[in-house]
């Protein structure tokens, strides 16, 4: 009988850690993933909506940026063979300014990694690049 209370209590704290909601750095360190998979990929729309404030650039600005995302992907092509995967490192959060400092780690193809700081900023609980 002792087990099985035991076994119903183990069950119910697994329950309750997997449906417990994910840290915020853990969220904004996804999101800045994604924001980047969305470079990669050639989506410098998607990329940049991901940007603080994004929607309040104008036209011409919108531009140059789309040019810069492009730029720093040729760099890296010519630098390192390209960029060819994107993983999740750690991450600090500071609740007061609602705002994250969250690591990736660039592989690129001609074999050398490097860690990247990507700064993070929370807004109405959706997280944009700073």
């Amino acid at each position: 009988m002792q087990r099985v209370v035991w076994l119903f209590l183990g069950a119910c704290l697994s329950l309750v850690v997997a449906c417990s909601k994910p840290k915020p750095e853990e969220v904004a360190v996804g999101t800045a993933k994604l924001y980047y998979e969305h470079l990669l990929a050639g989506r410098y729309d998607d990329f940049l909506a991901g940007t603080y404030r994004e929607d309040s650039i104008p036209d011409d600005y919108h531009s140059q940026l789309v040019d810069n995302a492009k730029m720093f992907l040729a760099l890296q092509q010519s630098r390192h063979k390209g960029i060819r995967k994107i993983e999740q490192g750690g991450g600090t959060y500071d609740e007061k300014s609602h705002t994250a400092n969250v690591f990736l780690m660039f592989s690129y193809g001609d074999g050398t990694t490097e860690q990247v700081l990507v700064p993070m900023i929370e807004k109405y609980e959706v997280w944009y690049l700073r």
